[in-house]
């Protein structure tokens, strides 16, 4: 999933004009064409059959989520009545194949959706509606495959209890949100930037001791980077030379968005929203907007502030002159303009840049998800088998610092070749962030969506979107649904890689086990590359041009 895009093949010719309204039936589904759209043209006509396919998927998986999910330790609806069977024992197992089939048919709608994509009969608005029809259940679950929602709740009520987040972890304080973090970061203070600490904080004012309303309060909140995502989606994909369907197919119809990210309310939620936010900003020539919402998502998660240098490389290339002249020119009000809003984030949460130092928590996590970490673990498995006694972790600390090194080189690479500006800049920015969340000493599934929520906005070939495929089901499974790590689940992991490729098949192939003796018709089996969209098929709208003054 972290493979830049493939280029894009030579398009299809142009599928024609638009039937005119009212002269003749639409080519999609045989209806008359109507002068004035009705409901369904302006949900962008969603395949009936793959819309209830993925919501009977994400129904399922809520059934199973109060059982099978990151449930609380104390269940409010379900701990004293007869429904309690289903968070413990057998009724837990039961609870927990339910979510994995509703899984199933989630992951096989999506890929039936990306065949309608790639074959040019659904449009953007249709992959959107989709996408929003299937999240719905997602809304009110229980956390799905993390607990991490429990942490972001505790790290808001330390500082209303009197406890500094970046100092203290949830066991300082004890009580009702406590109680639910998981053992694991009980006493880990809080990496997470002052702007996202600022958002707990109002949460848990609203909610109180609410577990169960917090986590939705959170979800909802964090909701706003997708809808950032989605309103700024167009202008970017066509500036990034991609489709908006496509883009629309990959970024937010995505298992790992709708299931993971949604499902799972993590926080990079906002992340995902703010960075398109900032690449549009930037390619309009407002960079100092640009460079302020950078600086928004820095305060966030810390990794976003990737982005900041290739902005400033796009401000750069709009200037005249020698090109360091021109670097110092745009990059003093852009440090100016970082420096006034993460530096008013910072005053406002009241705790200093006491959130620097806890920025190593996550590295306490020691998974092979992260290239340099398993690189580690495989070569001191390797010299276990010559030397008893091995200190594992210092080969896992010697290739984190390897890793380090390789990745500081790859961003300053990436950031050089981008001295042109433009949309180069963003895509280098996009693979850098990606690079990032492997290379780091420790990498979590929602950690690759710095970069791909700009990558999906690139031109995919269909065989890309089948590495898509594959990569986030592959995503979706290194964690159990409970949140607890799948990652040294070996035959689990295997079984699951052979259902991703059956999957990444499938995206070209509807029939890839040769179980049907005829070909079906209109199938992408051929597909060499994503068709243009059809001309009477409507895309979400653009992002208005008319975004605050230029910077």
């Amino acid at each position: 999933m972290t493979a830049q895009p493939s280029p894009p093949l030579p398009r299809p010719a142009d599928p024609g004009p638009a039937v005119p309204a009212g002269d003749a039936s639409d080519p999609r589904d045989g209806a008359p064409a109507s002068s004035r759209p009705g409901l369904v043209d302006r949900l962008g006509r969603p395949p009936r059959g793959v819309l209830l396919l993925g919501l009977a998927g994400t129904v399922l998986m809520f059934l199973g989520a109060p059982g099978g999910g990151g449930i609380p330790m104390r269940d409010p609806l379900l701990g004293n009545s007869w429904l309690s069977f289903w968070r413990y024992g057998h009724g837990q197992m039961l609870a927990s194949i339910v979510i994995y089939a509703g899984l199933v048919l989630m992951v096989w709608a999506w890929v039936r959706l990306g065949r309608e994509v790639l074959a040019g009969r659904v449009g953007g608005r249709a992959v959107l509606t989709l996408s929003g029809v299937w999240a719905l259940p997602m809304l009110v679950t229980p956390p799905l495959f993390t607990r991490d929602p429990y942490s972001y709740l505790a790290q808001g009520a330390l500082p209303l209890a009197g406890y500094d987040p970046y100092v203290f972890g949830p066991d300082a304080m004890g009580g009702i949100f406590t109680d639910n973090v998981h053992f694991f970061w009980q006493d880990t203070p809080a990496p997470y930037g002052p702007l996202f600490i600022l958002l707990a904080q109002g949460i848990v004012l609203l909610v109180g001791k609410n577990v169960l309303l917090g986590v939705i309060a959170m979800r909802l909140a964090l909701l706003t980077g997708v809808a950032l995502l989605i309103a700024v989606l167009p202008a970017l994909t066509r500036r990034l030379g991609g489709r908006p369907a496509v883009a629309l197919w990959v970024a937010v119809a995505n298992p790992v968005m709708i299931v993971h990210m949604v499902g799972g309310v993590h926080n990079d939620l906002l992340v995902v929203g703010l960075l398109p936010l900032a690449a549009v900003l930037a390619l309009q020539g407002r960079v100092g907007w640009a460079v302020a919402v950078g600086s928004l998502a820095m305060a966030v998660k810390a990794s976003a502030g990737l982005i900041l240098p290739f902005l400033v490389l796009i401000a750069a290339a709009r200037l005249s002159g020698g090109f360091w002249s021109r670097l110092v020119r745009a990059g003093v009000p852009s440090v100016a303009v970082f420096l006034v809003v993460f530096g008013g984030c910072t005053w406002l949460s009241g705790f200093g840049l006491g959130w620097l130092p806890a920025l190593s928590a996550p590295s306490m996590i020691v998974n092979w998800l992260s290239w340099s970490t398993g690189a580690g673990q495989a070569t001191a498995a390797l010299a276990g088998m010559f030397v008893e006694e091995l200190n594992e972790q210092a080969f896992v600390d010697t290739f984190r610092a390897i890793g380090g090194g390789v990745l500081a080189l790859l961003i300053v690479g990436l950031w050089w070749t981008a001295r042109q500006g433009g949309t180069v800049a963003i895509r280098n920015a996009a693979i850098a962030m990606a690079f990032a969340a492997v290379l780091s000493p420790t990498t979590l599934p929602w950690y690759l969506s710095w970069g791909f929520c700009l990558l999906a906005m690139t031109a995919w070939s269909a065989r890309g979107m089948q590495w898509v495929v594959f990569g986030s089901i592959w995503l979706m499974i290194v964690y159990f649904p409970n949140g607890e790590t799948a990652l040294y689940a070996w035959p689990y992991l295997v079984l699951c890689a052979a259902a991703g490729v059956l999957a990444a098949v499938s995206l070209l192939r509807p029939d890839p086990l040769g179980l049907r003796r005829t070909r079906l018709r209109d199938s992408p089996a051929d597909a060499t590359a994503v068709p243009a969209a059809p001309a009477d098929a409507p895309e979400v709208p653009t992002v208005n041009d008319a975004l605050p003054g230029r910077g």
